[in-house]
């Protein structure tokens, strides 16, 4: 997919600093702007490219949700709220998702998920025609990781070391995280603390698996899983 240009409108700049620092972790999206207030964001809107806003719906002057309203075609929206009862309200409209502050990183890249999901529905493609690596922080480096070269990925508590064809790479983060970022229909997880390319197993039996010639232990609650990728 290509880069994701958004637009973060919060009229609370703690909100706004967390949506950039979660922004920023994920290579495919890309800040064009950032507003205090719903009206001043109609400048932005004719001026720049934006494929998608986050959205505060509780804002002085003019709310989230009565701006998506006043667009004639808005980009994809999803809405950020303090207060449960007016994220309901985000279905009136055509919204991608809603955030219930404060956002936790996970949730975050649920609403992510659901944008590329709907982006790739609307444009008929598969997705792995779409994208076929992405970048993760090594040693503060952007480091680019092709999908096809990772082997296998193992939890270390705060971090995950990835296994590739030619390296392994320890990432800050936790083994669920990581899985967000990767084809769902790529990788799987085995057992609390490993998850593989499912296209690289080369043999297993019902307590473990082997790839690359590593043999990894497959959790009790994943082997139906495991089987039926072989059935």
């Amino acid at each position: 997919m290509k880069t994701i240009n958004c637009l973060l409108i919060d009229d609370e700049p703690p909100a706004i600093a967390l949506l950039e620092k979660y922004v920023g972790m994920i290579d495919q999206l890309n800040i064009v702007g950032t507003s205090h207030s719903a009206v001043k964001a109609f400048d932005m809107l004719d001026n720049k490219k934006i494929d998608l806003i986050f959205l505060d719906i509780q804002m002085p002057v003019l709310s989230g949700i009565d701006f998506v309203k006043t667009l004639k075609k808005p980009p994809a929206v999803i809405l950020t709220t303090a207060y449960r009862e007016y994220a309901l309200d985000g279905y009136d409209i055509d919204i991608i998702d809603y955030l219930l502050k404060p956002i936790k990183f996970d949730r975050f890249l649920k609403a992510v998920d659901r944008y590329r999901e709907r982006k790739i529905a609307s444009s008929g493609k598969n997705e792995q025609d779409v994208v076929n690596h992405i970048f993760l922080n090594v040693n503060r480096t952007k480091t680019k990781v092709i999908f096809e070269d990772i082997l296998y990925i193992e939890s270390l508590k705060d971090y995950v070391r990835i296994h590739t064809t030619s390296d392994r790479l320890v990432v800050k983060g936790n083994l669920g995280t990581i899985l967000k970022l990767l084809p769902k229909n790529k990788f799987t997880r085995i057992h609390r603390s490993f998850a593989i390319a499912k296209s690289k197993i080369s043999s297993y039996s019902q307590s473990e698996l082997e790839i690359g010639g590593n043999k990894l232990p497959i959790g009790i609650s994943y082997r139906k899983e495991i089987e039926g990728l072989f059935d």
